[in-house]
């Protein structure tokens, strides 16, 4: 009876041990094979750019798919969900203020308008609620991605205000998660109430925007806060109508900024 109970557990650790062998080996394989579908993957795009067109059109309605399964309540910074938002805005709708940074923003980083109007009117809203001045949040976006949605880094920060996913992750979760980031409008409301947080911790806008540039990964950079206020400065003046005049400096400037260019 010994001799039959040692040969049932010989067997039984042998099935095991077998079985523990075969799924490290399909593992390995599995993880070989994807690596090499993210290789041709990212080949392909490489080879042939409007395929990325493409792929970054499906990711955004992925996006708006996923926002509409999710429907967060209203806080202090915006309606009850994104989905209710669009990312293009008829320019007819801005008061004049808005109107004339639309323009000109579109001239300066040639953008269509209509993109640019949703972000203005949203920038305006958010900083309405949160008494953030909408021309500081335009400021950080233009000096953290000259308002491209895609615009990533190295480490790992995302979209048009270059916020950190997992920092953040407990606020995206609502809208879809990590790649909610790529979502013009949900980075923007997500990145307005870090920058909010920060102002309210700090002894000053400075203070908050040095920590900004530290989780958007510029580090503590003097110079990112002065860039962020100087566009504010010259966007505060175009509101008012002063747009011609500053338009030629502005360019310069903004031109030459190394912060700009990244």
């Amino acid at each position: 009876m010994a001799a039959t109970w040692t040969k049932l557990k010989l067997v039984i650790q042998t099935l095991v041990g077998d079985v523990r062998e075969g799924f490290v080996e399909i593992t390995r394989h599995s993880l070989a094979v994807i690596g090499l579908a993210v290789v041709a993957t990212a080949l392909t795009f490489s080879a042939q750019p409007s395929l990325q067109q493409v792929a970054s059109s499906s990711l955004l309605n992925w996006l708006e798919d996923r926002q509409i399964q999710f429907m967060p309540a209203k806080d202090s910074l915006g309606s009850s969900s994104p989905a209710e938002r669009s990312t293009a805005t008829p320019v007819h709708q801005l008061n004049p203020e808005q109107l004339t940074v639309t323009h000109w923003l579109s001239r300066r980083y040639k953008i269509s308008p209509e993109p640019l109007a949703a972000l203005v009117s949203e920038a305006w809203s958010l900083g309405e609620r949160s008494q953030i001045a909408p021309t500081l949040i335009l400021s950080i976006m233009a000096i953290e991605s000259r308002f491209n949605p895609f615009a990533s880094d190295s480490q790992g920060r995302l979209g048009l205000m270059k916020i950190e996913p997992d920092a953040q992750s407990t606020a995206l979760m609502p809208f879809g998660g990590r790649l909610a980031a790529f979502d013009p409008l949900t980075n923007l409301r997500v990145g307005t109430r870090h920058l909010q947080g920060l102002i309210q911790d700090s002894p000053s806008l400075e203070d908050a925007l040095r920590l900004y540039a530290i989780a958007s990964g510029q580090g503590w950079s003097e110079r990112y806060v002065e860039r962020v206020l100087a566009e504010q400065k010259l966007l505060d003046q175009i509101s008012r109508g002063q747009e011609n005049a500053l338009e030629d400096k502005a360019l310069t400037t903004l031109t030459r900024s190394p912060l700009a260019q990244m």
